[in-house]
């Protein structure tokens, strides 16, 4: 997923973004990509996490809307389905955090070097299944729809179109990782090493690029 998956949502007295100034903002955990989404966010109005912008760590999403509910913090990141019930619930999102377009790796695929080197095929293989199910995720609703159900746990239709509407289109054809993607990370990372790291040592795209070349791609989506 090459950019952030979530929103933020907020309390009446939160108009913009430099109104979150001296404010509570809760997030997930610290170093996860809602910390990090935050930290990007506020460098546009140039305030400081943590320090123009206090946070709160609530460990998940139905903690932040909990909190926000409760008046804990006056805005928390909110990703769907639970965006939906913040809604019924009277909040606001001001900032959908997939419509900034910041290169950033939400989910990514992560293997061991030394599987890549001894079973490559079974690496294509996957690769191959993963692509296939990305078109699905794309273009067919109703399987989608079925997945989000089961390990979603419910049959409510609302909660369902919220799920996939959200997520629909922002998953690429072709899943290659990019530099601008890793030095996003490394940008808002607080480890000491990150600010002088090189984004090439943290993916490869040979098998993707692979996959790519050997027509799968085109030949899945019905291109000649």
């Amino acid at each position: 997923m090459p950019t952030y998956g979530f929103s933020l949502y907020v309390r009446s007295d939160v108009k913009d973004v430099p109104s979150l100034k001296s404010k509570v903002v809760g997030l997930m955990t610290k170093g996860a990509s809602t910390d990090h989404g935050l930290t990007a966010l506020l460098r546009q109005d140039n305030l400081r996490s943590g320090q123009d912008v206090k946070v709160l760590y609530l460990g998940g999403v139905r903690e932040g809307l909990a909190a926000l509910d409760r008046g804990i913090v006056s805005a928390t990141t909110i990703s769907a389905p639970t965006t939906l019930m913040a809604r019924r619930m009277g909040y606001r999102e001001l900032v959908n955090f997939m419509n900034l377009n910041i290169p950033y790796i939400q989910l990514g695929i992560v293997a061991h070097k030394g599987l890549l080197r001894q079973q490559p095929e079974r690496i294509k293989a996957f690769l191959r299944g993963y692509v296939a199910a990305i078109k699905v995720v794309n273009e067919d609703s109703g399987v989608s729809k079925r997945a989000l159900a089961k390990y979603l746990a419910t049959s409510d239709g609302a909660i369902l179109e919220e799920a996939y509407q959200a997520y629909r289109g922002v998953y690429p054809k072709i899943p290659y990782t990019t530099e601008d993607q890793v030095r996003s990370i490394l940008a808002v990372a607080d480890h000491p090493k990150a600010a002088a790291a090189d984004p090439r040592e943290f993916f490869d795209n040979r098998f993707i690029k692979e996959l790519e070349e050997s027509g799968f791609i085109k030949e899945l989506y019905g291109q000649r």
